[in-house]
């Protein structure tokens, strides 16, 4: 005869096996199980480099190299992979162990995925000591709540926030090693690389990627993307202009959005980088010379009191310029769950379809990818605003499970007192 616990733990186990998973659900466990299988190996690699380490003191600790080397070579042949990547997962190993412990315990709880734990050791790892010890906490709860491409983005943010103050010495220091340099390669081609400071870089790639899309509308036009951006380079550094191109790609210049605290132009002890859309934060000194007036570049002061185009409603479909803009610099990004895609390249997406009786406001609008755009109309998904959040967008999938993706930038809400 059963016992009375006995029967309790059949009756639990019932229960529990009448919970059907879905199919997302055993992806996710499958998933949840890789990370706690990662943090594991993780341990046991760091524990296989400490034994062949201490071995190796018998015969002098000159020789700690030689061991770490041969420990990489086995890790390759025995996981049947490469030396580089037996050497990164020593160092993965070594770096979350020993450094960050939070990280590596987050880890084998499946609070972050491996990915994450591999993002958090390289942009930590290149931060100096005292950054380290002030962003870890608030890195690991990123990576527990922020898909890959989001938390990456985030623990710059929060690595350059903090170390601001030092921003603007190590970009004068790192001026001082830009350079161009061609690399021949075969068949009469070469490289052409250019160190040069990032907002530039992005410019002129953005001053291409303009022209290239005019000349690809134009007529027996055959050329690719990338080959139309590459001929236009040349023109433009070659002949100084592009007199080849017809005079609709001729006028196109480079754009750049740069968004400042209005306060650090104006006081020199206020805190807090500017940031360039798509680069990252740069010397507020850099800033005040982009926003001295130069045409190309959209100047965007943050400030609590600042006037806004809000809403045209019903009266047109498409925004006006003035609330594209602030609809783009709100997200930043493209606002579909993890995408990285800079909100100068995406669509304005009317959150509610115009046809179904949406508005043409900054509640309603927002910047998706071509890709995206395309699933959020044919995909199955419902996407809505979150009513007086600032521009959060909640994304409902088709099997029902919903994530939150909040903008870079939240718009205060206003109302009539």
């Amino acid at each position: 005869m059963s016992s009375e616990s006995d029967l309790d733990t059949a009756n639990a186990s019932s229960a529990y096996g009448a919970v059907e998973l879905d199919a997302v659900d055993r992806v996710v466990e499958v998933a949840d199980m890789m990370a706690v299988f990662a943090a594991d190996r993780l341990v046991r690699v760091d524990a296989l480099r400490l034994e062949a380490c201490a071995e190796a003191e018998r015969f002098g600790r000159g020789l700690t190299g030689v061991v770490e080397r041969s420990v990489r070579l086995e890790l390759a042949a025995a996981l049947r992979i490469t030396e580089h990547a037996a050497g990164d997962l020593m160092a993965a190993a070594e770096a979350l162990v020993h450094r960050y412990p939070a990280a590596l315990a987050s880890l084998g709880r499946a609070r972050m995925t491996e990915r994450h734990a591999q993002i958090l050791v390289g942009e930590l790892d290149v931060a100096s000591p005292a950054t380290r010890d002030a962003v870890l906490g608030r890195a690991v709860a990123l990576a527990e709540e922020q898909p890959v491409g989001s938390f990456r983005r985030m623990l710059k943010k929060l690595i350059a926030a903090e170390e601001s103050v030092t921003l603007a010495q190590r970009h004068a220091e790192a001026l001082t090693r830009r350079r161009v340099v061609v690399e021949h390669v075969e068949d009469g081609m070469a490289w052409l690389h250019a160190l040069i400071p990032s907002v530039e870089a992005h410019a002129i790639l953005g001053r291409a990627t303009a022209i290239a899309k005019v000349l690809a509308a134009e007529e027996c036009e055959e050329r690719t993307r990338d080959q139309l951006r590459a001929d236009a380079l040349c023109d433009l550094l070659i002949e100084g202009e592009a007199t080849a191109h017809p005079a609709s790609a001729r006028g196109i210049r480079a754009t750049v959005n740069v968004t400042v605290p209005v306060l650090s132009l104006l006081d020199e002890e206020a805190t807090g980088p500017a940031v360039v859309e798509g680069v990252g934060p740069i010397p507020r000194e850099r800033a005040r010379e982009l926003c001295g007036g130069a045409e190309g570049w959209t100047r965007i002061l943050t400030h609590p009191e600042t006037g806004m185009v809000l809403s045209v409603g019903r009266e047109q479909y498409r925004p006006p310029e003035a609330l594209r803009r602030l609809v783009r610099w709100r997200a930043d990004r493209c606002m579909a769950p993890g995408c990285g895609m800079p909100a100068s390249r995406c669509e304005i997406d009317h959150t509610l379809a115009w046809d179904h009786g949406g508005d043409t406001s900054l509640g309603n609008l927002a910047p998706l990818c071509k890709g995206h755009h395309t699933v959020k109309h044919h995909g199955g998904w419902t996407v809505r605003q979150i009513d007086d959040s600032g521009g959060a967008i909640e994304w409902t999938s088709p099997t029902g499970r919903r994530y939150l993706v909040r903008p870079e930038r939240p718009v205060p809400v206003f109302r009539a007192a």
